[in-house]
């Protein structure tokens, strides 16, 4: 394996916010590397900002696709680390073409997004955002604050991997009866008492589906209309995982139909036009994610699920951690990309 010493060399973080840089140059103390932060996503036009043989580092929504790849090769850009799980916006091949090595932080903290989606099922379903304004307005009404008991129901896991193992041990610390689907098995998981099925038992046996699978080619839009229809009615779904895991106008048109009787969503198909900004001054253009937050029974947080003290210092050190394994040994176990 050829090694890469780039340590002298700066780190150009995109799509960064104000904490992205607190705690990378708060744990970069014990790595040295130069840090410059550009809060603008990362694509073929603001490529031109990256010096040569400089590191990149980006996130879930800059662009990384081939012509990004590309010029990146062309400034002799080795090393591209992703300071977060999904990894479905780089174009892998390209990079291996080019000789470019990717690393990613497949486990930060899998209970902060666990834990979110908990919040997300408990906030729709007892309705406490709705209640809170309520008694701030005092008005100590319960009329259309009924939910249901989670003991007892049927939770859905579809995809088993870290976060999906951890969500299992918090549903079933509810008492719920907890399926899952995945392509392997966890025996861990089934040795605290959860059957594996099959994806369509688990969509129609389902109470609550949440969703925590990789987005891929097998799984875009795997809620679709076809997957609704055999939903039980009044169904709740819960996204935490990735935007088009979910096919929108489907959902929307399952929202109005009462297929679907809860959504809860942290990421959205066209996220990257809105997510991490401000609008609050704007009218914003995308007329499907108006129409979602138009729905009472939708709860829309804006991709926050891994935004935990504990899952940022994670994502730091592991990141910085990975960047220097590559750039000293020339490999990492968090590598995507095995160059020859």
């Amino acid at each position: 394996m050829t090694k890469i010493n780039l340590l002298s060399h700066k780190i150009s973080f995109f799509s960064t916010q104000p904490y992205d840089q607190t705690f990378f140059e708060k744990y970069n103390a014990d790595f040295g590397f130069e840090l410059e932060f550009f809060d603008i996503q990362l694509n073929e036009q603001t490529v031109t900002l990256v010096d040569n043989k400089a590191i990149v580092c980006v996130f879930v929504n800059d662009v990384v696709n081939a012509a990004v790849i590309k010029k990146l090769a062309e400034k002799e850009v080795k090393i591209i680390a992703l300071r977060c799980a999904g990894f479905n916006n780089v174009d892998l091949e390209a990079a291996k073409k080019h000789g470019i090595q990717v690393c990613r932080v497949p486990a930060y903290s899998p209970e902060a997004v666990a834990e979110h989606a908990m919040a997300m099922i408990l906030t729709l379903n007892r309705k406490t955002h709705k209640a809170y304004n309520r008694v701030r307005e005092q008005n100590f009404s319960l009329h259309g604050l009924l939910g249901f008991d989670l003991h007892g129901k049927t939770i859905g896991i579809i995809g088993t991997g870290n976060i999906g193992k951890a969500f299992s041990k918090i549903a079933k610390g509810f008492g719920s009866t907890v399926v899952a689907y995945d392509v392997v098995k966890d025996s861990g998981m089934e040795a605290d008492g959860v059957q594996y099925v099959a994806l369509d038992t688990l969509i129609k046996k389902s109470d609550i589906i949440s969703l925590h699978c990789p987005l891929n080619d097998e799984t875009r839009h795997l809620i679709n209309k076809k997957t609704l229809a055999q939903m039980k009615t009044n169904v709740m779904i819960i996204n935490t995982s990735r935007g088009a895991l979910i096919n929108t106008s489907d959902v929307i048109k399952g929202l109005k139909s009462g297929k679907v009787g809860y959504l809860g969503i942290d990421v959205y198909e066209q996220e990257e036009k809105l997510f991490f900004r401000d609008l609050s001054e704007d009218i914003i253009q995308d007329d499907k994610i108006q129409r979602l937050m138009s729905f009472p029974n939708v709860l829309v947080t804006a991709h926050q699920a891994f935004f935990t003290n504990e899952a940022l210092t994670q994502i730091a050190l592991i990141t910085l951690s990975n960047v220097k394994e590559l750039a000293l040994n020339g490999q990492t176990k968090d590598q995507l990309t095995q160059l020859v």
